[in-house]
């Protein structure tokens, strides 16, 4: 792989796992965050980060872009579109002439409700709620704003995402872990190690205009992964209730992921990037989350 500097809007954890990932291929990384704070955290270990948000785009955009041969962007668009298209596609289109490969993370929410049917990246968008409906807008602006710069620019639509520190096993552990059954009701998922490995695979292997579901081989009840974890920490599991019987103390974006069920098929990502999951099904997942939480302890 040719020397990589990739800029990043939203240097969170599936960003972050993706630059460490790349770091040996000869990539560097800038990132973005929000807060002050984590502004500090990042740079105190060693990233470079810079501040952005909604309400406060890049100070120097010329020098935030030097250089970049790649762009990510894992920020989700609010009511007003996607921040960093709103704030900066002009500067990208002035500021960053070496430009080749651009990437943003979606959402299998714009498929919609399928009753728990299996969908690929052929099914057709049919968002229901607004959150997802922003999304599919932000994937065609993005998809159209590296048409208009000549980039290959790609889609990674995403479900449920999970890793270390944002698991089932810290739910069980904090006590906010409940077993929601609803009759034929289940979920995808992805751990954060799997996103960073598709989307650095992307990189290393662009098509422009791609859309890549990415997920893991196992969509399962809610209720199933819960049980799971508690298996796995040695405590029992939160008594089983009913979707109905409880639906009205959801929070309304609760409600909004039990209005839908699908079952995503991840095909492409391995038939065309070489995609090998380190962790197929949420049960991997969870272990290796649990005996590096346990080596680090020690």
């Amino acid at each position: 792989m040719d020397a990589i500097r990739l800029f990043i809007f939203g240097f969170g954890d599936t960003a972050q796992q993706l630059a460490h990932k790349a770091r040996p291929r000869g990539c560097t990384a800038i990132g973005t965050v929000r807060s002050a704070d984590k502004l500090q955290t990042l740079r105190a270990d060693g990233h470079e980060a810079l501040r952005f948000g909604s309400d406060a785009p890049l100070r120097d955009p010329a020098l935030a872009f030097a250089g970049i041969t790649h762009l990510l962007c894992s920020i989700p668009p609010d009511a007003a579109g996607d921040p960093a298209l709103t704030a900066h596609a002009e500067d990208l289109a002035r500021h960053a002439p070496g430009l080749r490969w651009i990437g943003y993370l979606s959402t299998t929410g714009v498929y919609g409700d399928h009753g728990g049917a299996w969908i690929d990246e052929s099914t057709p968008a049919a968002p229901t709620s607004d959150r997802a409906r922003r999304r599919l807008t932000a994937e065609r602006q993005w998809l159209d704003l590296g048409a208009r710069l000549a980039v290959a620019t790609h889609i990674f639509r995403l479900p449920g995402i999970y890793g270390p520190g944002r698991s089932a096993l810290d739910q069980v552990r904090a006590g906010t872990a409940r077993r929601i059954a609803r009759a034929g009701q289940v979920f995808s998922r992805i751990h954060i190690a799997d996103i960073a490995a598709t989307v650095l695979a992307s990189m290393q292997q662009p098509r422009p205009g791609a859309i890549y579901n990415v997920a893991d081989d196992e969509p399962s009840p809610q209720a199933d992964v819960v049980a799971f974890a508690c298996t796995l920490l040695g405590v029992p599991p939160p008594p089983l209730v009913d979707y109905a019987a409880i639906e009205a103390s959801l929070s309304p974006m609760a409600r909004s992921f039990y209005a839908e069920s699908r079952r995503v098929r991840n095909t492409l990502i391995k038939r065309e990037l070489g995609v090998a999951l380190a962790f197929p099904s949420y049960r991997e997942g969870l272990r290796a989350i649990l005996a590096d939480e346990q080596d680090r302890s020690r």
